[in-house]
């Protein structure tokens, strides 16, 4: 990736950059953790409205459909206004939509809590469009993969404690997850969410950031011209679907773990099963730290090739095996998973230089990924069982190990 520096870093430069990484990172925590309550949410709601597994992988899809539709009008704003800008407005989306599961809950509407992830995911959609290239460009190009990964390792976290939240509130009472307690129950982490968004959407305002994070896009760098280019890049094309692709496999899996749990292990309980999902997500974030210090030592392409090739074994496993070794083999699949996003980001944008923020922005519309492969796999498991669901999965590490494979012997280019 190509950082548009037009003089050497002052020491205050220097300081408001370690400041405004600090905040960043802080981002990734928050849409972790909001991220995999979806998890959670799929459980609890699939007994509230008597979902099928279909019907209750809307969550995802609406979810991921705010994604899709506003990544692009994210990059317009960031180009516009710089960084800073659009990570402000994305806070807002985000808290707005949080809040909107207090009258969802005392309606207890399906649909009104769809909407209220819609919101939610739109804000998201500016946080990421914005943020994951800002930590790139926070530094050397050398080493943006090594410090993305190291950023992501904090989503994880935020991750674990959005299911672990979950799992206490909204699923701590399986036998009354009906009626007006079912509300209440999502209603209480939903609300701390919002106003922990408010503050750090407020935090930022204040702060002082580097000139890259609030300088605009050059004026002929934001015209529509831009994405004309992008999409005769075939090689960046590529980086784009295999985003896709990994998202869908991540979120399948995890959206569904919990399902697959109840039907191989169904003496477990589903708040147990929540908790081996926050087991899979500790994997993840060590997994994390972990790919990031070999990074040091193998090439990011290659190292995410083999984490594919292990990832799509591990799914064969919960297809072909089912039971404690399935759940096992799921479990253990995202540890491998861990390196996979921000490793594709920062292979994809480099060398794009200004056209960098739009470019950002498809990437994040690739998340769409996660609502169309979660969606299949429920299709997949009404029509056969959750365990053939996971072929799906299975599939796109391989499609994931392809690329990473022919990224690591120089065959893509943007």
């Amino acid at each position: 990736m190509m950082i548009l520096v037009d003089r050497p870093p002052s020491d205050g430069d220097v300081l408001t950059g370690r400041t405004a990484l600090f905040l960043t990172v802080g981002l990734f925590f928050m849409w972790g953790m909001v991220n995999n309550l979806n998890d959670v949410l799929i459980a609890h709601f699939r007994v509230v409205f008597t979902l099928s597994d279909l019907q209750s992988g809307l969550v995802q899809s609406a979810f991921y459909l705010g994604y899709f539709c506003f990544a692009v009008p994210a990059a317009l704003v960031m180009q516009r206004f710089g960084y800073k800008f659009a990570v402000v407005v994305g806070l807002i989306l985000f808290g707005v939509g949080a809040l909107l599961f207090w009258p969802a809950s005392l309606m207890l509407s399906y649909g009104f809590f769809l909407f209220a992830l819609f919101v939610i995911a739109s804000g998201l959609a500016f946080l990421e469009t914005s943020a994951n290239p800002m930590v790139a460009a926070l530094g050397t190009p050398e080493t943006a993969e090594r410090r993305l990964n190291l950023a992501q390792a904090f989503n994880p976290l935020g991750s674990i404690v959005g299911v672990a939240a979950g799992a206490t509130f909204i699923l701590g009472d399986e036998a009354g997850s009906s009626g007006l307690a079912a509300g209440s129950s999502v209603r209480t982490p939903y609300l701390l969410i919002a106003l922990l968004v408010f503050v750090w959407a407020a935090v930022i305002v204040v702060t002082r950031f580097p000139g890259i994070a609030t300088r605009p896009t050059a004026p002929d760098a934001r015209t529509p011209h831009a994405y004309r280019r992008l999409l005769a890049m075939p090689g960046y094309l590529s980086g784009v679907g295999t985003q896709f692709l990994y998202v869908g496999a991540q979120v399948g899996i995890w959206s569904f773990l919990i399902r697959y749990v109840a039907v191989e292990m169904p003496a477990l309980g589903t708040q147990h099963a929540a908790w081996l999902l926050t087991l899979s997500l500790a994997l993840f974030m060590a997994g994390r730290f972990v790919g990031a210090g070999l990074m040091g030592r193998i090439a990011a392409a290659r190292l995410m090739a083999m984490f594919a090739v292990v990832d799509a074994m591990l799914c064969g496993v919960a297809v072909a095996m089912g039971g404690e070794i399935g759940v096992a083999a799921l479990v253990l699949s995202s540890a491998f998973m861990s390196i996979m996003y921000p490793t594709i980001f920062v292979l994809t944008l480099r060398g794009l230089g200004p056209l960098t923020k739009p470019g950002a922005s498809l990437l994040v519309m690739a998340i769409i990924g996660g609502a169309v492969l979660t969606a299949a796999m429920g299709f997949v498991s009404d029509a056969a069982s959750i365990r053939v669901a996971m072929l799906v999965p299975c599939g796109a590490f391989l499609c994931i190990a392809l690329y990473a494979r022919i990224h690591a012997r120089g065959g893509v280019q943007a």
